[in-house]
Formats: structure tokens, sequence, C-alpha cells
């Protein structure tokens, strides 16, 4: 039926979906980055944190061995100086991140409808499609998903590093950050991976759910197509007036014409030539029922017809109402009409109710 929704949205209805802020999304893809930008910008972080510390330790040194205010705000203020620095690569992964996330997904753009309230946020039964759903069943499935991988990574990672410790006894410090900073690493990058993966999965899911919520009937298209295009009888009721308001325009002209060449039946053009402002023009033309008209109108208007098939044929082709005729027409146009004023002389104009031929 062309009630069912079977189809797939328009482009122009997925832009008004774009402009509502309705497009898949998934927040799992924006985490999951930027966690994976902050675990690359991490070990800098550390390094820079602790050169910084280090520098500041053996200042306040100093300040010890010379109490001073002016030197203790010194350090106080190169030392927090030294902060962006530290925090700036891992603040700025982290953003740029969430950025690329938005331009994966496609929705780096305003949608101030969005913004709007909907009264419909408030239906009790939307909320319980949203809690028990099948939108729900993924949320939960997801949650579940990410928990197991993230305990799995830790418990593998535990399950491994733990012996080492033990069966080394006791390490230097630095060697049991340095196996335990590797562990953790190996533990982040299991986790971001199989979380992406998730996050994709997500999206994936979002898509769906948007898509199958923007399908349209074919009833729904053939609206669209109305309301943006026009609806095709009243463009054609209105081409039709127009034509018909050309056309009346068209038979008006021909009485005010100074010669009708004519095929002799098929094609008939007008031409009107006014001294002074140029060359002749055709003023009306037509073939067929057309045709009839200007001759009928023609011999109303006492308005000589001549016949010319070759002329005619060739005027009808090439020149449009309202044109100047080309100069490969002067000559022979000028010899229609300087034989159509010999018959205006000779006070012939009875003679023109049948079709004239000009005299080689």
């Amino acid at each position: 039926m062309s009630g069912e929704k079977t189809e797939k949205p328009t482009p122009k209805k997925l832009k008004e979906a774009r402009e509502e802020g309705n497009v898949p999304f998934s927040r799992d893809v924006a985490a999951w980055l930027s966690t994976g930008a902050g675990a690359a910008t991490v070990p800098h972080t550390i390094e820079a944190g602790r050169v910084l510390l280090q520098r500041t330790m053996g200042r306040i040194t100093d300040v010890a061995a010379d109490p001073e205010p002016a030197r203790a705000l010194a350090v106080l203020t190169d030392t927090f100086a030294g902060v962006p620095a530290v925090l700036g690569p891992l603040a700025i992964a982290t953003v740029l991140s969430v950025v690329v996330a938005g331009a994966v997904q496609g929705t780096l753009y305003f949608a101030p409808k969005k913004l709007k309230p909907k009264f419909t946020n408030l239906n009790p039964v939307n909320g319980f499609k949203q809690h028990w759903g099948p939108q729900a069943v993924w949320e939960g499935t997801k949650s579940l998903l990410k928990t197991i991988v993230i305990g799995g990574a830790v418990w593998l990672v535990a399950k491994d590093l733990a012996p080492r410790l033990v069966a080394q006894g006791a390490m230097p410090t630095a060697a049991v950050l340095s196996l335990t900073g590797s562990a953790v690493v190996r533990m982040l990058l299991v986790t971001i991976v199989v979380g992406l993966i998730i996050a994709v999965a997500d999206y994936a899911m979002s898509r769906r759910r948007i898509m199958k919520k923007l399908r349209m009937s074919k009833q729904d298209i053939k609206m669209e197509h109305k309301n943006s295009e026009g609806d095709p009888l009243l463009k054609g009721a209105i081409r039709s007036k127009q034509m018909a308001m050309s056309r009346n325009r068209m038979m008006a002209d021909v009485a005010k014409a100074d010669v009708v060449l004519v095929n002799p039946t098929h094609i008939a053009v007008a031409l009107r030539y006014e001294p002074g402002t140029g060359a002749p023009k055709v003023v009306a033309k037509g073939a067929g029922a057309i045709a009839t008209k200007i001759r009928e109108k023609a011999k109303e208007n006492d308005v000589p017809l001549v016949k010319d098939i070759d002329l005619a044929r060739a005027m009808y082709k090439s020149v449009k109402v309202g044109q100047e005729i080309p100069p490969e027409f002067f000559a022979t146009v000028a010899k229609v009409l300087a034989f159509v004023m010999s018959l205006r002389t000779r006070g012939s104009l009875t003679a023109f109710g049948e079709a004239h031929t000009v005299p080689a």
C-alpha cells in the first residue's frame, strides 16, 4: 500500500533531519577516541610533569636556603606558567579527537531546532519505549560488553604482571614502574581497540534506527515532489493560460501586420515594418490550426496574404515572434513589401482575401 513506510528517505528529507539534529551518532566514538588520544599523550604529560616538578623542587631548595618572598613568588609563578606545557598536549589531543569523532559521524553543524523544547519528550509512552524498548536492550548489551572488555583486560594484565613482580623479589622502583607502565599500556591498547569496535557497532545501530525512522511512503514522496516542483496539473493549467494569452496578443498584432506569408495552408508568418525602426519584425507565426487563425485574422483586417513557400518555411523555422528578420532575408522581404505597396497603390484591397504570388 502507498501508506506503508517502505521507501528510503529522499535527500530533502535527510536535509530536514540534519537541520533538526536527527542524525546517527554514537557518544562512544568520541569517548574512545578521546581515551586513545589521552593514552597516547600521557607519557609526554608524565615526563613533562616530572621535569617541571624536579625543576621546581630544586628551586625550592634554593629558596629554603635564602627565604625571600620575591624569590618564592617567582618560583610559584614559573611553576604555574609551566603547567600549560605539561597539560596542553593532553587537552589539545582530547579536543581534536572529539572534533574528529564529530566529523567522521557527520555531526559538525549547528542544528538550532534541536535546542527547541519538545513536549513529546514528556510523553510517558516514549519514555517507556526508551527504557524498555530495543534501544534500551542495545544500551544494556553495550554496557555489558564494555564491562566485560575492561574487566577482561585488567584481569589479563594482573594475571601476567603479578607473578613477574613476585618472582623478581625486591625490584628497583624504576624497574617496577617500567614493568607496570608497559602492562598498563597494553591494557589501554586492548581496551581502546575493542572499545572502538563497539563504538562502530553502536554508530551502525544508531544509523539503522534513524534511517528506519525516516522511511517514507510512496505517497510521502509524491507529496514532497508536488510541493517542491509544483502540482503538475496546476503547472499545466498555468502554462496553457500563458500560451493562450500569448496567442491572443499575437493574433491582435496580426491586424497591424503589413503582410502575411503563407505556405499556402500549413504555415503563416505575419510581418510588420515600421520605417526608421530597423528591419521588419515577425509579429505572429504558426502552423496548422494557428496558421489558419492567422489567415482568418488577416482577412478580417484586410492584411494581404502572399504565397511564398520557401520564404514562409525559412522564416517560420529561423525567426521568433518579436524578432527582426535576419539580413539574409532583407532582399526577399523587401521585394514582398514592395509588391504589397504596389497593390495598395492600385487600390486592390479587395484582392487580399486570397493569397497572391509575388511576380518573378
